[in-house]
């Protein structure tokens, strides 16, 4: 029986989890009840289960029993440690500080939480594979590692856990790592979409404070007032990008934050600007740390206020391996068909702490779309928004999807070996 058609058989059990997850949804590295439900998934298949110390993380080793190269070694051995070929699977865990307004049934119990970013999707999938991976043991040509990862969202979860070493919880290291994310628009239903190269920007914080000394709204001369600065260094951080750096490598800037002042008729004494740059190239990233500082340090200077500037690095460029997005293409076009792959010509202007795991080891990020069957790609809200709804119907799909990726990629590594 195909893959797929295992899968299906999954389906209820991956809409049971998956529903549960998104009505009690867990925010940043901390997830204990998610962590439950995965272990409660995990209970009675043959993985080795590491759980995180610094984080609710679960790393799931599962030992292949299937001929080749160093898989016909007896799983645990030294000797089979040092030839096994394993590679990773991911998923996310958490959700974002979002009020949900979507009224599904099984809207978030949790006031001011939701999975507005798919992320319990993301978990039942890979919970799915790690049945079918399982009961598919046999066919694997060496060793899956299952990244369960909490801190996603801003917490760059994925660094604690390389640091725990997850991508040598196999033994060896991981040679090949695969991660997927679904969208609640931007493609048609059902449709996976890859990248290879800058799939992702970089993502960094930029979180400013002007300081001035406070007085009287009818008497601005009598004080030095932040308000204009800021507005001053808001203006003037759009202006800088189209004027210094190419449009054919873009540099994306928007201000969340402005805050200033108590009342209408009092001049305050500070002024708080946050904003997130994204970037396509490292180039652009450096540039940008050197020049958004000391353009704001100038324009304070020519007022006669002080700024503070904190320039916060976060996720780097997520960069896809060109051989593993062709691989990632084959399987996808051989499970579902080329109808179903939409091959993106530029990167999308997100980020993801999945880009540190694609630094270590070569690997790729796949998207699937899991908008709504037959709405409009381009009016369905975006992940992150509270409206935002993702289908179940991609579930058992995402599953067949990522135990595939296991089994032939280990296979060709075998093979190679």
């Amino acid at each position: 029986m195909p893959i797929t058609e295992d899968a299906k058989e999954l389906q209820d059990d991956l809409v049971r989890l998956r529903h549960d997850l998104h009505r009690r949804p867990e925010i940043g590295l901390h997830l204990p009840r998610t962590q439950e439900k995965v272990l409660e998934a995990l209970s009675g298949l043959p993985y080795e289960i590491t759980l995180g110390k610094d984080t609710t993380s679960v790393t799931a080793v599962l030992r292949g029993t299937g001929t080749g190269a160093g898989a016909g070694k007896a799983a645990g051995t030294a000797a089979a440690a040092e030839v096994r070929p394993a590679v990773l699977l991911r998923a996310d865990m958490d959700g974002l500080p979002v009020q949900e307004k979507t009224g599904v049934d099984y809207t978030s119990r949790t006031d001011g939480a939701m999975h507005a970013c798919g992320h319990d999707l993301h978990t039942s999938m890979l919970t799915g594979a790690a049945t079918l991976l399982a009961e598919k043991q046999h066919r694997l040509q060496g060793d899956v590692v299952l990244m369960f990862q909490p801190g996603e969202e801003g917490c760059d979860g994925a660094r604690y856990m390389i640091k725990e070493g997850v991508l040598d919880a196999a033994g060896p290291r991981v040679q090949a790592a695969y991660g997927m994310h679904v969208f609640s628009s931007l493609e048609p239903h059902g449709t996976f979409c890859t990248k290879s190269g800058v799939m992702l920007s970089a993502s960094d914080g930029l979180e400013v404070t002007v300081l001035g000394a406070g007085g009287h709204g009818s008497a601005p001369h009598a004080a030095k007032d932040p308000v204009t600065v800021a507005a001053e260094m808001v203006t003037a951080l759009q202006v800088m990008v189209t004027r210094q750096f190419n449009m054919f490598d873009p540099v994306v800037l928007s201000v969340g934050v402005l805050h200033a002042g108590t009342k209408r008729n009092i001049i305050p004494e500070s002024a708080r600007i946050e904003a997130t740059i994204r970037t396509f190239s490292e180039e652009s990233r450096l540039r940008m740390m050197e020049a958004v500082p000391r353009m704001l340090k100038g324009i304070a200077a020519g007022h006669g206020v002080e700024v503070h500037v904190d320039y916060q690095q976060e996720y780097p460029l997520t960069i896809t391996n060109e051989d593993e997005t062709t691989t990632a293409e084959k399987v996808i076009s051989g499970l579902f068909g080329e109808r179903r792959l939409s091959r993106w010509a530029t990167p999308l202007g997100g980020s993801e702490d999945f880009s540190r795991v694609l630094a270590e080891v070569p690997g790729t990020f796949v998207g699937l779309s899991a908008m709504a069957p037959g709405g409009d790609p381009a009016r369905s809200p975006f992940n992150h928004s509270p409206y935002a709804t993702f289908d179940d119907g991609v579930l058992a799909d995402g599953a067949a999807l990522y135990a595939e990726l296991a089994i032939s990629r280990l296979a060709a590594l075998s093979a190679a070996s």
